[in-house]
């Protein structure tokens, strides 16, 4: 029999007025893989810091039998030492913490971890800003791990080859599904249609019985205008008039009675609810200012190093007025230094002069003040507070979301916050440098239709290939210190 890993017991977890996490009963067991799925802000992450302990339910038990190894979603790695095999075989650099690109950051968080052995793992969006050689590592150290692991990430191939069990939250409550990802998806769709079915035949056994009682209720009011209409000359004698009238009343009120049966029926159909509509998000679109350069950013002979390491070679480039282009390569490849040289004007970068850049970095997630959702963004935004809230809302903060402290939100929580304040400027040109981390595939989505609908040039960096399939006019690999358009 496995032994327990952790188990939960009647835990509740709420902010202000709003419960977050409401969980009877969980357990984990020796080999578990499981993999937590759900929308941003849906408690994935405080689930994990409950397991963990960082958090202390309001309510409830948390029972852990062995130590637990922690991947942090958005914590910068930490002091802990690392295995220097396990970093040489992940290409991290010996470097400053603050010369470390995003996904070199995430390398040597995972080599922290796996450096130690610990008989169960939490790990939260572990593949944030890993390259495909990254990516394989990952699962190459998981695959075989002799422990619980429990997984939260949006990456479909991860979860679909890691995990044998699905926890999804949905409004704080946990449900669990047998299977990988594909098989949730599959169960999810099921479930729906399934829904739909039962919903769709309780609505039509309604209406017939309700049209049905309202029928009866039509035919008893015939009969009552059909006797009110009987001539003087029937109705001339007491007993004739007694005789209809007790004729009468007879067969309203049993007609009544049996549309009030019908109705009655209706009522006591046990209800079905209808499947739940999916909330739209939308990025609301920035002001773009005009611009006529048929290449509003170009290169010519440039190079590109940090410290004394060259990144790229003498190169030049084109990029087009009013299409997304996107730069793809290893970690530590240069993409997002080139990025910022783009943005600071560095020697060798050509500009329209009514280039405005409006620009998301791959760290800019990582919040230290304390501050509201809505205090930020009044903080960052010469709009009224009428417009924040507005555009929030549209990007799923509402209630008491707007009250949350940023240093507390969960990565896709950050990601669109700080995306929100990008969208509230005036642009024309959109640096955007791993936008769909920690974002779910539902933002994800609504993020694709609003770089559909840009007027303006888009600059990005990602790893996510359908994101990038889907998005880009054009794409470029920096490999070897050269730079080359792939279409």
């Amino acid at each position: 029999m496995e032994q327990l890993t952790l188990e939960l017991k009647d835990i509740e977890v709420s902010f202000l007025d709003k419960v977050v996490l409401d969980i009877k009963s969980l357990s984990v067991y020796q080999f578990d893989r499981i993999g937590i799925v759900g929308k941003n802000g849906q408690g994935k992450s405080t689930l994990l810091k409950v397991m963990n302990g960082e958090i202390q339910p309001n309510k409830g038990k948390v029972n852990r039998t062995v130590e637990l190894g922690y991947f942090k979603q958005v914590d910068p790695p930490s002091s802990q030492e690392a295995d220097y095999k396990m970093l040489s075989q992940l290409s991290v650099p010996n470097q400053q913490l603050s010369d470390l690109s995003g996904g070199e950051q995430t390398k040597l968080k995972l080599a922290q971890v796996f450096s130690h052995y610990y008989e169960g793992l939490l790990i939260d969006e572990p593949t944030t800003h890993l390259d495909a050689d990254g990516i394989e590592f990952l699962i190459d150290q998981l695959m075989y791990y002799y422990g619980a692991l429990i997984l939260v990430s949006h990456d479909r191939y991860v979860l679909d080859q890691l995990v044998t069990k699905i926890w999804e939250i949905d409004r704080g409550r946990v449900i669990e599904y047998t299977g990988n990802y594909s098989d949730y998806v599959e169960q999810k769709e099921l479930e729906k249609k399934q829904q739909l079915e039962k919903y769709q035949k309780y609505e039509k056994d309604r209406s017939r019985l309700l049209a049905a009682a309202q029928e009866k209720m039509k035919k008893a009011e015939k009969v009552t205008q059909a006797n009110a209409s009987m001539s003087k000359k029937e109705t001339k004698t007491p007993a004739n008039r007694m005789f209809m009238t007790k004729s009468k009343d007879t067969s309203q009120k049993s007609i009544q009675r049996s549309a009030k049966a019908l109705e009655q029926r209706a009522d006591q159909l046990e209800e079905v609810e209808a499947p739940e509509a999916e909330k739209s998000i939308r990025f609301q679109q920035p002001r773009t200012l005009q611009m006529y350069n048929k290449y509003p950013v170009m290169a010519d002979r440039l190079h590109l190093k940090v410290g004394g390491k060259i990144l790229l070679g003498e190169t030049s480039f084109q990029f087009p007025l009013g299409t997304t282009v996107a730069i793809n390569g290893k970690n530590g490849a240069g993409k997002s230094t080139l990025l910022k040289h783009i943005v600071e004007r560095g020697e060798g970068i050509v500009l329209s002069p009514k280039v405005v850049f409006g620009s998301y970095r791959q760290l800019d997630y990582q919040f230290k003040q304390g501050k509201t959702v809505l205090g930020f963004m009044k903080d960052h935004s010469e709009y009224p507070e009428s417009r924040i809230r507005s555009v929030l809302h549209a990007m799923d903060f509402t209630g008491n979301d707007l009250l949350k402290d940023v240093s507390e939100l969960s990565g896709g929580e950050a990601i669109r916050l700080t995306l929100c304040q990008l969208f509230l400027g005036s642009y024309n040109v959109l640096i955007l440098d791993e936008p769909t981390n920690f974002l779910d595939l539902h933002s994800i989505a609504a993020l694709e239709s609003f770089l559909a609908a840009y007027p303006g040039t888009v600059l990005l960096v990602s790893h996510d290939r359908a994101f990038v399939d889907r998005v880009a006019d054009h794409v470029y690999e920096i490999d070897k210190k050269e730079m080359k358009q792939r279409y």
